[in-house]
């Protein structure tokens, strides 16, 4: 499975990188904004997305709509990840297709398994 893991934060990508592909096995593809985000889920195709909801020059919300606007992104199912926890735009965007809500910091060594999860089962929404 390929990850595309969408965030402004070095450590937090360096960390959930590492845990979903040591721990996880999982192919990770890595961008530090929205707009590189764009450009590597278009690229790279990706199986999920994770995405930051708080990032400068273009947030979570718009990269996630963005993506949802590009006939080759618009299918690739979304989960955002946050230090906030739920977020009252988060009903709006699963009736768009996101998947769920997942608070930082996470269990790494859960973390793999938890994104197989939602995948599976096709939303959740943790706090």
């Amino acid at each position: 499975m390929k990850v595309l893991i969408i965030d402004d934060e070095e450590d937090y990508r360096n960390v959930a990188s590492m845990c979903l592909g040591m721990l996880g096995g999982m192919d990770v593809v890595e961008a530090a904004s929205g707009q590189e985000g764009l450009q590597k889920a278009e690229r790279e195709n990706p199986d999920v997305i994770l995405l930051d909801l708080y990032m400068p020059e273009m947030n979570g919300i718009d990269t996630f709509s963005n993506l949802r606007k590009n006939p080759c992104t618009s299918e690739i199912p979304v989960i955002f990840v946050t230090t906030k926890g739920m977020f009252p735009e988060f009903d709006q965007l699963k009736g768009q297709g996101a998947l769920a809500v997942l608070t930082k910091p996470f269990d790494p060594v859960n973390f793999s398994a938890q994104i197989s999860d939602i995948l599976k089962s096709g939303s959740q929404n943790t706090n």
